[in-house]
């Protein structure tokens, strides 16, 4: 399995999962779909389907793109309501329940953000096993047995913000409520087993209120994983089941 990340901050977040086959699953569509199409050689035949956490820009501009590709959208009915539009390739998922596309099975759970009906995802596939894909809440409400990779927020560190924002409650107390805190991040990956986890992604850093080699630094000493801060452009060819 491979992860390619198209981008992952504020600007837009967009991850591709692609297996040995060439089959793809999108998770976020928050970028130019033309910046997709390029990630994918142009060649959309592979690709499974499109999933959206939320309807918040940054992780669904470019859904209107993919639909006119011929793609499909999978995403909570809030989500797909909240998008203001309408589409036979939208499909709802309801929480808890697992749907296959392609190879990959997804599991949507809610999220706590300021959405109509945000999610996470689990992504099961033979290659990369249970992939925790975690963004854009303040905290998770639940354990996930059988973990293998994970792609988590880190958004903000509650020291910096304290500084950056020191004058600005409002944005301050926006941050805090919408997103998840390095710390918050840290007790989160520590409540579940890791015995099987091959590598940790961390997504959607603030560019002003995150430290990235810091970030990177206090998760591996946390969990004594592989750690790794998702930029743009960024390639893991071995997002396997097995390190090797």
């Amino acid at each position: 399995m491979r992860l390619h990340v198209i981008n992952s901050n504020s600007a837009g977040n967009c991850y591709l999962f692609t297996d040995d086959g060439g089959n793809t699953l999108i998770v976020e569509c928050g970028v130019r779909f033309e910046q997709v199409k390029k990630a994918l050689d142009f060649d959309l035949s592979k690709v499974v389907g499109v999933c959206v956490t939320h309807e918040h820009g940054d992780h669904s501009n470019g859904v209107a793109g993919a639909v006119k590709a011929g793609l499909d959208i999978w995403a909570t009915a809030g989500t797909l309501r909240a998008f203001g539009s309408y589409s036979h390739r939208y499909n709802p998922m309801k929480i808890g329940r697992a749907y296959n596309l392609g190879p990959f099975a997804v599991i949507a759970f809610d999220t706590h953000h300021n959405t109509t009906e945000p999610c996470g995802f689990l992504i099961r596939h033979a290659e990369m096993g249970t992939t925790l894909f975690l963004t854009d809440t303040t905290f998770c409400d639940y354990r996930f047995p059988g973990l293998t990779n994970i792609l988590i927020e880190a958004n903000y560190s509650e020291d910096i913000i304290d500084t950056t924002l020191s004058d600005k409650k409002f944005l301050r107390d926006r941050v805090i409520n919408d997103h998840m805190s390095v710390e918050t991040c840290i007790q989160t990956l520590q409540a579940n087993d890791l015995r099987k986890v091959n590598n940790i992604v961390l997504i959607h850093l603030s560019d002003r209120n995150s430290d990235a080699k810091l970030f990177q630094r206090m998760i591996e000493d946390a969990t004594c994983k592989t750690v790794t801060v998702a930029t743009a452009g960024l390639t893991i060819n071995n997002f396997n089941v097995t390190p090797f």
